[in-house]
């Protein structure tokens, strides 16, 4: 992704190529920081659709991890960030409740790549969104977020855990930290384009 052609004269403004754009899709398991890290990565007031939750939810979502967590992503989240000069991204937070995942494919069109945010906690709720992404055959990372800053177990026992093939890039982050999120986003877009050339070589 390279700058558009520069005109010869040196008097003359120099003007970068086009803006290219991709979609990142955030997904994970009820309560495992989605939402914090679209907030943490925006460049803009991210947009989010957070309801406060009430008594209906109960014995529906488990917080038991997350005693503290008084409201949930009913729809989506979404925030913008450039990673370059002619490259901005636009992420997309998915809901974690099951009753929600209907809103998933909507979210995913267009995307090159997809964050699956793992709470160790709760590590089977990652497996609906990991099972989501390979289904379409859509590239994806797997990101730990260390709530606590600890990572309590090794990466590669997450992913044996997790079942996922090495080819999978696995990482730990802090969802709460604009930096270790958007090494996450990074990691997304190499991965992408790694995906894409080895479909391409066939």
């Amino acid at each position: 992704m390279g700058f558009g052609e520069f005109d010869s004269d040196a008097n003359a403004p120099q003007v970068a190529g086009p803006t290219s754009s991709a979609k990142i899709v955030v997904a994970g398991g009820f309560g495992s920081g989605k939402t914090t890290l679209v907030g943490a990565v925006s460049e803009i007031d991210p947009l989010t659709t957070e309801a406060m939750m009430t008594e209906a939810s109960t014995g529906v979502d488990d917080n038991s991890a997350t005693p503290n967590k008084s409201t949930t992503t009913v729809a989506m989240d979404f925030g913008r960030i450039s990673l370059d000069s002619d490259l901005v991204l636009y992420v997309f937070g998915t809901p974690g409740q099951h009753r929600f995942w209907f809103m998933w494919d909507d979210l995913a069109v267009g995307a090159i790549g997809a964050v699956v945010l793992v709470d160790t906690r709760r590590l089977a709720d990652a497996f609906p969104s990991i099972d989501f992404f390979e289904n379409r055959k859509l590239p994806y990372v797997v990101a730990i977020n260390c709530f606590d800053r600890l990572l309590h177990h090794q990466i590669e026992d997450v992913r044996h855990a997790l079942t996922i093939s090495p080819s999978v890039p696995i990482m730990a982050c802090d969802a709460r930290e604009r930096e270790s999120a958007k090494q996450v986003l990074i990691s997304v877009v190499q991965h992408a384009i790694a995906y894409d050339s080895a479909l391409r070589a066939g």
